[in-house]
């Protein structure tokens, strides 16, 4: 791929700045002046991932000390993965009053109007956390001049790999190394069933499964327009009439004849946890030290391989966004807590890790290690904010801001970086599009249905759905961008 190489230069940058930050508020022990002499102000706010046993214990400490920073308290509200896209949908086309929440379908929804313009409030209440956050991830979750959220500071690139259970592998003899593509996989899943004939799920794979295509997806993965990342990287195509994408159907069609995906994967919403023995690869995407984090959670060791080259796309910086939304009624303390979040070291482990001394230890050597308590607070801790905060587990590697600074020299740049849509004059077909695409993603992308009556099917509705004007609005759009 003939993308540009992103210098490290911004990354040595944030990591200096979040050294200086963390070194005023790294301890809740620090001086610190009440905010708000009388009641406190609550901000409801939706994260993405598993609601956790020990929530409501964490928070209670969260909030005392939210309370004493800033004059805040909060409401957190966790929907799970599955449901979660399509609950903030209901949420925000209702109306329904809120303040902060986890970003899906980031661009897509900021100009849909759900999500507050904060490039003020970042500016202000923000700055502190301004100072700190790549300009990578500021730059291109800007949209037409325009900042919609907060993005999490880490990984700039995105990588996905096959995630597996090294004792199976193991005992079955099969070599993961070279393994990249769904065709490599094949002969290690048959060895695999063939070893374990009553495992559940040779590859883990559910409602939400959406296999790796080498396209970037301009709209997100309900919509299908993009553009290839390998050969002609100036039109736009609709991903669902490409032979590659129809010979990743075609496999995943083999896969679940073969027994290699479970039987209710295409209605299956439940995210199968690593901890849960049941499954021998999965894909999932890669950060420096999620090696290590995906063993600790499962309590097995989990090897990986690589899929492709780190790849900075708009959905890799703009994957993991906090946004104020556009009917919050507490704006300003929503950026405020934003901003502590971003740069409070303790407040960001005490969301993240839970609370020293219950859901972990402190070691002499900073590191920490969890405890029996800690199956009770499992958290996201990708989609939470400045990762470079977090405390490094035992089990991590001890050069993890290192291993961050050479993953990110490696990623390339799409030819699509920093392009985004414009919806506004193709709204009402992409409404309709994308339930079009929500009604046959799931059994395609498990294999469950005939791919090439069902692929027919998709692609006749989507041409009846407007699909050719939505595609000559995009490649005007991207026309002009790329010529500017």
């Amino acid at each position: 791929m003939k993308f540009k190489k992103l210098s490290s230069l911004f990354l040595v940058m944030t990591i200096a700045s979040t050294t200086i930050l963390t070194g005023c508020s790294s301890s809740k022990d620090k001086d610190s002046a009440v905010k708000n002499d009388g009641d406190s102000t609550q901000l409801v706010w939706y994260m993405i991932g598993t609601p956790q046993p020990d929530q409501a214990k964490v928070m209670e400490e969260v909030n005392k000390y939210t309370k004493e920073k800033i004059g805040v308290t909060l409401d957190l509200r966790m929907v799970d993965w599955g449901d979660y896209g399509q609950k903030m949908q209901v949420i925000t086309s209702s109306g329904e009053p809120f303040d902060i929440c986890f970003a899906s379908d980031y661009a897509l929804n900021a100009q849909k109007g759900a999500y507050l313009e904060i490039s003020d409030l970042m500016n202000n209440q923000g700055k502190e956390m301004k100072e700190v956050i790549n300009p990578l991830f500021l730059e291109g979750a800007t949209i037409n001049g325009k900042l919609y959220g907060v993005p999490a500071n880490k990984e700039v690139g995105q990588q996905m790999v096959w995630a597996y259970n090294q004792k199976m592998a193991k005992e079955a003899g099969v070599d993961m190394t070279n393994v990249k593509s769904l065709e490599d996989l094949e002969p290690v899943l048959e060895k695999i069933k063939a070893k374990y004939p009553d495992l559940k799920m040779p590859m883990a794979a559910g409602a939400n499964f959406v296999p790796y295509m080498p396209y970037d997806l301009l709209l997100g993965e309900n919509l299908p327009f993009g553009i290839a990342l390998d050969g002609d990287t100036t039109k736009i195509v609709n991903i669902y009439e490409q032979d590659d994408v129809k010979k990743t159907l075609d496999t995943l069609r083999r896969f679940y004849q073969k027994g290699f995906v479970h039987p209710q994967a295409a209605t299956d919403t439940d995210p199968h946890e690593m901890s849960v023995d049941n499954w021998f690869v999965r894909k999932e995407q890669y950060a420096p030290g999620a090696g290590e984090m995906w063993s600790s959670n499962a309590g097995y060791e989990i090897g990986y391989s690589p899929m492709h080259d780190p790849l900075t796309i708009n959905n890799s910086v703009t994957g993991s966004v906090m946004s104020i939304s556009a009917a919050s009624k507490n704006p300003e303390k929503a950026m405020e807590f934003l901003n502590l979040l971003n740069t409070d070291e303790y407040l960001r482990n005490l969301i993240d890790r839970g609370i020293e001394d219950v859901h972990y230890k402190t070691n002499e050597d900073k590191t920490i290690t969890k405890t029996e308590e800690a199956k009770a607070y499992n958290m996201p801790s990708w989609a939470l904010g400045n990762v470079f905060l977090t405390k490094n587990f035992d089990t991590d590697p001890k050069d993890r801001i290192e291993q961050y600074e050479k993953f990110n020299e490696q990623a390339v740049a799409s030819p699509t970086l920093g392009f985004y849509v414009n919806t506004e004059k193709i709204s009402t077909e992409l409404a309709t599009i994308s339930n079009i695409v929500q009604e046959f993603k799931a059994p395609l992308f498990t294999g469950s249905v005939d791919t090439d009556k069902y692929l027919a099917e998709l692609n006749k509705k989507l041409d009846s759905a407007g699909l050719d004007k939505v595609m000559a609005e995009i490649q005007t759009q991207y026309d002009a961008w790329m010529a500017d």
